[in-house]
């Protein structure tokens, strides 16, 4: 299957990812425009959060990209990476499921739609601990959410709910 139209770029599959995980349950997540200091250095394309579960999705535009990805030390040593659950998304052709890292998942680009390839869990086994593919690093992703919370601490958002549109709007 070829996307009818050119393909997607990053900030368009990062956009469709940070959808894709809002309309499947995560409430809290982030895009690759959020930037925050974490103790392993990673910084996710999309990093969703729900009840007893983090996901992590991250988006390769080519083959050479992907294959670079390996050589980060929160992939070769994956107990320092964020999200219990890990996906990449990308456009057929470009990652494969016997490419596929163990226990990562592949998500499907298709005509600006996501296609759930391979890995993704059924609703239950998201806080099902043993049917987590990775413990991740929740010390990094505590860095991350404190992140976001001080930033909406400085802007007043804590204090003041009516600005909460705009932090989804403009990626905190």
């Amino acid at each position: 299957m070829q996307n009818a139209r050119h393909p997607k770029t990053h900030r368009e599959l990062c956009e469709l990812a940070c959808r894709f995980l809002r309309n499947n349950g995560f409430k809290v997540v982030f895009s690759d425009r959020f930037h925050a200091w974490t103790s392993c250095g990673e910084h996710p394309d999309a990093l969703g959060f729900r009840n007893g579960a983090s996901c992590l999705i991250e988006v390769k535009c080519s083959r050479s990209d992907f294959l670079a990805d390996r050589k980060k030390v929160f992939r070769s040593e994956p107990e320092k990476g964020m999200g219990d659950w890990r996906f990449y998304l990308c456009e057929p052709g470009v990652i494969t499921v016997a490419d596929l890292p163990a226990g990562w998942g592949l998500l499907y680009a298709i005509n600006g739609r996501v296609r759930k390839v391979h890995g993704w869990p059924g609703n239950h086994q998201w806080v099902v601990t043993v049917a987590k593919p990775f413990r991740a690093n929740k010390q990094a992703e505590c860095d991350y959410l404190f992140s976001a919370l001080r930033r909406l601490e400085i802007r007043g958002v804590t204090e003041n709910g009516a600005d909460a549109d705009r932090v989804q709007t403009y990626g905190l």
